[in-house]
């Protein structure tokens, strides 16, 4: 059963991707919204200010992925693939980050603040000016 879920802007409201996905209707919003990033990021769509917040992507495949400015608060992104990902001030405040891979992703001016990066690569990550207060990250490869 194929289904559309929107993505829209956070500040705006407006549509910025729809997507075709496998997720039934009566799929949490969570999940449907985490179909649809990953679908958006696998056509190269510019995801830029998206309205991610609570976006279900464990193990999501968002290499190099355009995220600036992304609202991704409290999203399970556990285990995701954000190499080289541009997360340049993107809300990643309370995100679970737990495993996930940012190797090269450029964090710059993120706010990361209570988000948990136990056991994340941030090898290689430019997170200047990024808000790191509170957040987890033993474990965590920097």
């Amino acid at each position: 059963m194929k289904n559309t879920h929107n993505i829209t802007d956070r500040f705006t409201g407006s549509v910025i991707f729809t997507a075709e996905i496998q997720v039934g209707d009566d799929a949490p919003v969570a999940l449907r919204l985490g179909a649809a990033t990953a679908v958006a990021i696998a056509a190269k769509a510019t995801l830029r200010h998206a309205d991610l917040r609570h976006a279900d992507l464990r193990h999501a495949e968002l290499t190099g992925g355009d995220l600036m400015g992304a609202d991704l608060r409290h999203a399970d992104l556990r285990h995701a693939d954000l190499r080289h990902a541009d997360l340049r001030h993107a809300d990643l405040m309370g995100a679970d980050l737990r495993h996930a891979t940012l190797r090269h992703a450029n964090l710059m001016g993120a706010n990361l603040s209570h988000a948990d990066l136990m056991g994340a690569d941030l090898r290689r990550a430019d997170v200047m000016g990024a808000d790191v207060r509170h957040a987890n990250l033993s474990d965590a490869k920097l």
